[in-house]
């Protein structure tokens, strides 16, 4: 048994992980903490989450000393802020922990990335050279070698997976930039309330244009271009994203279909429909990302629909844990 430790388990994201973990058959869920400063320190974690009375009744350890909390544990899930999974992360790994970091502070290896989108300076660079990016269905074999695995973000992970088989197949016009277009509901914002995802408050609404920091975690993982525009929904959870895209010419939809077959055939997360597109209904509570396509002509939309806390966060983070013990990649998942 593997013991396992979530920091931040008090967020949207750590409650599912810790879900997700405590019926895990290769995983001792050990330990649960959050910041020292934390309203939720010292509670039970199914006071917050009674769903989970009498599964998961350990509690929420506040951290002051984050080696003493590394001893015994093998697995470091960070469901923190970026500026923290930054500062703590090298000192798990240093007392051989495997860390699963789910903040943006390991996902780009570019040091002048983090002071312009994240604004704080990024000065463990031996680790950032290190992690590897954490998209389960592409890079499978670099995460079972890995001691630390970026976890990618919610809105990347939908739209890499809509994308990638046809960048990797060289099927689309570079002179066009693809054009996503997500909308998540307010639990990615987080737990924390604020107006700004309050029910009251919120309506259809883009945010973050041209700026939003998953732009460039997109286009460096995908290797091209893209204009990425993202959404707030009055809605609880989920991801969808409608992106557009100009194929080469004379790419036909067998082409486009043989591409995604190929992709991801044998494995299990994404569903490619075979006809229609798919609503957030389909994925909603569940660790799958579905994907729709609709072609004419040159031109190609790509519906891609996922949990945003789940593929798009702690289902992802544990399908990585299992590729990287060598696990069924859905134990628990599915």
């Amino acid at each position: 048994m593997l013991n396992t430790l979530i920091v931040g388990a008090s967020g949207y994201t750590g409650a599912e992980l810790a879900a997700y973990l405590q019926q895990h058959p290769h995983v001792n869920l050990s330990r649960l903490m959050v910041s020292a400063q934390s309203v939720d320190a010292g509670k039970c974690f199914s006071e917050l989450y009674p769903q989970y009375r009498g599964l998961v009744d350990l509690p929420l350890e506040p951290m002051v000393d984050v080696a003493n909390a590394a001893e015994n544990i093998d697995i470091v899930f960070l469901a923190t802020a970026h500026e923290v999974s930054h500062d703590i992360a090298p000192i798990f790994l240093a007392q051989g922990c495997v860390v699963f970091d789910l903040s943006g502070a390991y996902r780009v290896q570019n040091k002048h990335f983090y002071q312009q989108y994240y604004g704080f300076e990024h000065k463990n660079t031996d680790w950032l050279s290190q992690a590897v990016y954490g998209l389960a269905e592409w890079n499978a074999d670099q995460i079972s070698q890995a001691q630390l695995i970026a976890v990618p973000g919610c809105y990347p992970t939908v739209s890499q997976l809509s994308l990638k088989p046809l960048v990797e197949a060289g099927l689309l016009d570079s002179t066009h930039w693809p054009v996503i277009n997500a909308t998540s509901g307010v639990s990615g914002a987080g737990r924390k309330a604020s107006l700004t995802n309050s029910f009251c408050e919120v309506s259809l609404q883009p945010y973050g244009v041209f700026t939003h920091r998953h732009q460039p975690e997109i286009a460096t993982h995908l290797g091209i271009d893209v204009i990425f525009t993202p959404h707030l929904g009055n809605f609880a959870r989920g991801i969808l994203a409608t992106i557009t895209c100009k194929l080469k010419q004379g790419v036909t939809e067998n082409e486009v279909r043989q591409a995604f077959e190929t992709a991801y055939q044998g494995q299990p997360l994404v569903r490619v429909y075979d006809k229609g597109l798919p609503a957030l209904k389909a994925v909603v509570g569940t660790a799958f990302c579905d994907i729709g396509l609709a072609q004419q002509g040159e031109h190609l939309i790509i519906v891609g629909a996922e949990d945003n806390l789940l593929k798009g966060a702690a289902a992802q983070a544990v399908q990585c844990m299992n590729i990287r013990f060598g696990f069924a990649p859905t134990e628990t998942l599915i």
